[in-house]
């Protein structure tokens, strides 16, 4: 069964959300599902609040990890088909038209749009584990970036589009952030081993965003410069805190908080970079994932 959009005061259009999201900054696009419909469905919302618009309808498939072009015309995604098959990775544009399925990507996972427009880098299983890869939008065959013994996951892109960083998890059940050069493929660990970090998230004005479970036992969220230095954490709240992304600008994020289990909704929440103005944007019983802000 596909999500449905939940009927809040404002019109359930998106020409509304496109309205409001140009009022209040780029449109979110997210996945949400809910205990009685768990199939997933793709949403975008503004900033500002209002109502989520359902821009998917898929009632046997579930379409995630939504990723925006840089013009803002076209979302990446995922798409999982009946019995759990992972479908690869797909384009629309921002309504939810002129699907287009992206060449050779049949299993992968964390589509990223490059800065640029012309490429997509994603996780890719090989054997047991996950590399990164990217691909061209004109067909032009993928490239494997790397190779390493562990599983290499959400990778996101430098604001120049000469790196990628990425979330390295390897057999001890730790994770860390990486940071790859594009023309070498010279690696640089940003956050150190021993540590579990997860979804990270260049920001257009250098920082890094990610997900970290420290010693408290939750999910916090940090910045980190791409070098490694200036590492500290903005959220510090008793809930998981995962999947940062920046605001075009680079001084806010929105990120899910919660899900314990499927019985404990997770919601979209903003936060300024400094940690202030936590502001909480969805509100359903339902959750709420994967949030990409349109730059």
């Amino acid at each position: 069964m596909a999500a449905t959009a939940i009927a809040l005061a404002a019109p359930l259009t998106l020409g509304a959300a496109a309205d409001a999201g140009a009022a209040g900054g780029h449109l979110i696009a997210f996945a949400r599902y809910t205990a009685a419909a768990p199939t997933e469905d793709l949403y975008v919302i503004s900033p500002g609040g209002g109502s989520p618009v359902d821009v998917t309808h898929t009632p046997t498939i579930s379409d995630v990890m939504p990723s925006w072009s840089p013009d803002g015309k076209r979302v990446a995604f995922v798409r999982h088909g009946s019995g759990g098959a992972v479908d690869g990775i797909w384009t629309m544009n921002s309504t939810g038209g002129d699907l287009k399925a992206v060449p050779g990507t049949e299993g992968a996972s964390d589509p990223a749009w490059s800065p640029d427009g012309k490429r997509i880098a994603y996780a890719e299983p090989v054997g047991t584990q996950r590399e990164i890869y990217v691909a061209g939008l004109d067909g032009t065959p993928a490239t494997r970036l790397t190779h390493a013994a562990a599983d290499d996951l959400h990778p996101t892109w430098s604001p120049d589009g000469g790196y990628l960083a990425f979330s390295r998890a390897d057999a001890g059940g730790h994770s860390r952030v990486m940071r790859i050069r594009l023309s070498t493929l010279a690696e640089t660990p940003v956050t150190g081993s021993g540590s579990h970090d997860w979804t990270p998230d260049w920001s257009s004005g250098g920082r890094i965003a990610f997900s970290r479970v420290d010693a408290s036992g939750f999910a916090h969220l940090y910045l980190v410069r791409p070098d490694g230095t200036g590492l500290h954490r903005i959220t510090a709240a008793r809930a998981h805190d995962k999947n940062p992304s920046w605001s075009p600008d680079g001084s806010r994020l929105v990120f899910t908080r919660g899900g314990s289990d499927d019985a404990d909704p997770e919601h979209l929440y903003l936060v300024r970079a400094d940690g202030t103005a936590l502001t909480q944007l969805t509100k359903a019983d339902s959750h709420d994932l994967e949030a990409d802000w349109r730059r």
